[in-house]
């Protein structure tokens, strides 16, 4: 059956994007076709229907494929917990949390489910979109390796190579990759496209030559630099200093060392009345602005010890007093609690750490993950809403008898109580327009009458009509079998 696997000289060359454009142009040439990605790295993930979570890039590319997302389109997803060690989730499922030093020896049991999930996909449609991780050139990474071309060699899927012209460099990054691969690696790898040009791509006619001739490898394009990208959710953290529309509204957002899910932060920085700025470590945080978010992390604890490292603790209490408004979301509610336990040691060394004390909750850190799609309603404005829980723990005390929201008739998050400081577990809220509206008008800016979900799909059908300009895409079916 039909497939085609994408790697890239590199993380963030473009892989997922293209990926997410190359599936759009094949929907609109009529082929039923699905995303697919070994194996993912990410503390950004999407809620599948069926209970489960799978990488936030994976989750776009479902929606660019038609599809609602599937655990089988992600089968292993690694979410960092700290510099050494991850969360393991295999089909949706978290299986274990595993040392960066132990994880080589525990992928050859992942294989078998990393097949199992891709050719259950491509029993069910016509093509297969498989997307690479990081790069095949860290050979030391080849044995065992379930990502990229361990992956394609098991289960014979030809690879078209990627590489960013933009950071420079690209002749050595695509002529280099297969100097370091040994050959069977190399057969596989049907041909290259130069990503992200800036200006007239026939500048690039010599060197787009030179690659050609130095690796025997056909050419499918030199892609130009995609203006639109930022209007997509983001996955990679360095996609987090993305511009704002810089309106009037300010918020700001501590950028926390083990950051999660901020993709929530995309349809609110797209309003023109927002001017939303990621504040860096090192750097204070605003006194002029109107609004903090607290964002998702994978690690509370420890991003609690970050957020006083920086101070950001002293710049939020500042805020507070001077009548500014905080918003904590999942692991950012948590921060703002009097005390977060983790009594057996799920994220680190057992213990308690005292919070931020701005909502009187207190957070316990249980073993069972709540992951689900929620319908909810926002207590403030009364507006129905639509998001997901991704989170470990349980959080408890007076200042939930305030709710954020109401989930099916129970009480949902906090609110101090002058109903400055608020905390939820729900993401997406701000894709969903009337509540973003809603939001924005309670803070006193002047919402848009966007919607998000329709960007995102104007945006993906300009990406599919951007690569059909650009690269050779019948060329690829066919490679990928289609033709």
């Amino acid at each position: 059956m039909p497939a085609l696997m994408i790697q890239g000289t590199g993380s963030n060359v473009g892989k997922s994007l293209f990926v997410a454009g190359l599936a759009r142009a094949a929907l609109r040439r009529g082929l039923r076709v699905a995303p697919f990605k070994p194996q993912n790295m990410s503390n950004n993930a999407a809620v599948t229907a069926d209970g489960g979570e799978i990488g936030r890039a994976q989750a776009l590319q479902a929606q660019a494929c038609g599809l609602a997302p599937h655990t089988d389109m992600n089968p292993v997803l690694l979410k960092p917990e700290s510099d050494r060690g991850s969360q393991v989730v295999v089909q949706g499922q978290v299986l274990a949390t595993v040392q960066a030093r132990d994880y080589t020896q525990f992928k050859p049991t992942l294989m078998t489910s990393v097949l199992e999930s891709f050719h259950r996909l491509r029993a069910a449609h016509e093509l297969v979109l498989v997307e690479g991780a990081g790069s095949p050139a860290e050979v030391n990474l080849r044995q065992n390796d379930i990502a990229n071309m361990g992956f394609a060699c098991a289960a014979g899927v030809p690879v078209i190579l990627v590489g960013d012209i933009d950071r420079g460099g690209v002749i050595a990054q695509l002529v280099g990759t297969q100097a370091v691969l040994s050959d069977t690696d190399a057969a596989m790898v049907k041909g290259f496209i130069v990503n992200k040009f800036r200006g007239d791509p026939s500048l690039f006619d010599d060197g787009y030559a030179v690659i050609s001739q130095r690796t025997r490898w056909a050419g499918f394009g030199v892609l130009p630099w995609f203006a639109q990208a930022g209007t997509l959710p983001a996955e990679d953290a360095l996609d987090l200093r993305r511009p704002s529309a810089g309106g009037r509204l300010k918020v700001a957002v501590p950028m926390l060392s083990r950051i999660a899910n901020f993709d929530d932060l995309d349809p609110l920085a797209q309003e023109p009345a927002v001017d939303l700025t990621m504040v860096p470590p090192g750097q204070a945080i605003a006194g002029d602005c109107d609004l903090i978010i607290l964002p998702g992390t994978k690690n509370t604890r420890l991003d609690l010890d970050f957020v006083r490292e920086q101070g950001w603790d002293i710049d939020i209490a500042a805020h507070v007093r001077r009548g500014g408004r905080v918003l904590g979301i999942c692991g950012g509610y948590q921060i703002l609690g009097r005390s977060v336990s983790d009594p057996t040691g799920l994220e680190g060394p057992a213990g308690t750490t005292p919070g931020l004390g701005l909502l009187n909750v207190q957070t316990t850190m249980l073993a069972e993950k709540h992951v689900s799609l929620v319908d909810a309603v926002h207590v403030a404005s009364r507006q129905p809403v639509r998001g997901y829980e991704i989170h470990l723990g349980i959080t408890e005390g007076p200042d939930r008898l305030r709710p954020f929201a109401a989930v099916q008739g129970s009480p949902e998050g906090a609110q101090s109580p002058d109903g400055l400081v608020c905390g939820t577990y729900l993401h997406g809220l701000f894709t969903d327009d009337r509540f973003r509206a809603a939001f924005i008008a309670g803070l006193g800016g002047e919402p848009s009458k966007a919607r998000y979900s329709e960007r995102v799909e104007q945006t993906l059908d300009s990406l599919a009509e951007h690569i059909e300009r650009h690269v050779d895409v019948t060329g690829l079916l066919r490679i990928a079998g289609c033709l």
